[in-house]
């Protein structure tokens, strides 16, 4: 018997202070908890606003901030933070928090960077509609790229397995040539006498064991839109269209079969199958039973968790909720991976948990205002501190 160490990482967002292109794109001051505190519930029981209990509406220009959220992170058996990290062809964005956490060496606390490398655009989902700031690929650029992070992934601080830093993409599939991008950083992380253990986020929209083929290290289950999400949705609609398919056909025939066709009916079905798929809206205990009754991947994939999830902040058209997430059932997707998961070696032990502190899509360990500390305090019991060993 040996023993099972777990190393739960936080995925961390660095939007909530102003900057000056969002001051130009969306109004002077403008920060995540802009869109945050204007949110509104949609319908009867509806959790929003999503609202800062503990740390407030935080500026995280205050190293007083970054200290305070690492504290409670530590204390509620957080291994350490994922920043995400925008760079676009030699620019950075947001990147003022993360900076200075680097620069003053505060705090002392574990982390490591994801590459957000979607397009910036007005309707917030990295697609091609109304882009703001634009994602260019080029081989000059990912050498730039790989070597203004050498000096990060050099910091003790940093997240590494066996020596070495892990460095994660969140949008793979969007990267012309990842495998020659994935060997452009190997070899300029070479020149500095460094080996990197790459990850990519694995989701809905990323495919799965393919991953592989461009040369990562390992994927990592970005939940809840996880590799299972678009089976899970096909299934829902599935069970939705047959429990409405007779009531639809009656209504049809009923009303309106002299004028229209069989044709025209499968037309109507077609219609009413693409309005429930772009339906983002799912029961959170229903979802997790789904995933848990999933076989373990026969790859390399980290283990991910939401405590809670609700975009509408972002999303005022088809936003994604998670229906009656608690803390009681993500602790049971908690243990579940616990039960389950069996770390690839030593080190390679992550389980990732979406997120620390993304307000704006209603996914957050941080305290809010109707659950307090309950999902910090289901984290600690099943994977922190007094839990730290597992017999396998």
């Amino acid at each position: 018997m040996r023993e099972k160490k777990l190393r739960p990482i936080a995925i961390y967002l660095p939007q909530f202070h102003p900057i000056k292109e969002n001051d130009a794109w969306w109004g002077k001051g403008f920060t995540e908890w802009t869109n945050v505190a204007k949110a509104k519930p949609l319908f009867q029981g509806h959790y929003q606003p999503h609202l800062p209990a503990d740390l407030g509406y935080y500026d995280l220009r205050l190293s007083e901030t970054r200290e305070q959220q690492a504290r409670l992170a530590k204390a509620y058996g957080i291994e350490g933070f994922c920043y995400y990290h925008y760079w676009f062809n030699g620019r950075r964005i947001l990147e003022r928090p993360f900076t200075e956490v680097f620069e003053s060496d505060k705090p002392d606390f574990p982390f490591m960077l994801c590459w957000a490398n979607e397009n910036w655009s007005r309707n917030w989902d990295g697609g091609n509609k109304e882009i703001l700031i634009e994602q260019v690929y080029s081989e000059a650029d990912d050498r730039l790229h790989i070597q203004s992070l050498i000096p990060y992934f050099k910091d003790q601080r940093y997240i590494k397995v066996d020596g070495k830093p892990v460095f994660a993409v969140y949008r793979s599939s969007a990267v012309p040539n990842m495998a020659a991008t994935i060997k452009t950083w190997r070899e300029e992380a070479a020149k500095q006498g460094m080996e990197l253990y790459i990850c990519r986020f694995e989701s809905c929209l990323e495919g799965g064991k393919e991953y592989l083929n461009a040369g990562f290290d390992a994927a990592i289950d970005f939940q809840p839109w996880g590799r299972d999400m678009n089976e899970y949705k096909e299934m829902i609609v599935q069970k939705k269209m047959m429990q409405s398919s007779q009531r639809l056909k009656r209504f049809f025939y009923r009303n309106i079969v002299k004028k229209f066709s069989e044709q025209a009916y499968k037309n109507y079905k077609a219609s009413v199958h693409q309005k429930i798929i772009r339906n983002n809206i799912f029961d959170y205990s229903d979802y997790i039973n789904y995933v848990i009754g999933k076989p373990v991947p026969g790859y390399k994939v980290f283990p991910g968790a939401t405590p809670i999830w609700d975009n509408t902040a972002r999303q005022t058209q088809n936003p994604g909720i998670a229906l009656n997430a608690n803390p009681a059932l993500y602790k049971s997707w908690l243990q579940h991976i616990v039960k389950t998961f069996r770390p690839f070696s030593k080190e390679e032990n992550f389980v990732f948990i979406n997120a620390w502190n993304e307000w704006a899509e209603g996914c957050h360990l941080e305290p809010c205002q109707k659950w307090g500390k309950q999902f910090l305090d289901v984290t600690k019991e099943v994977l922190g501190n007094k839990n730290d060993s597992y017999i396998l």
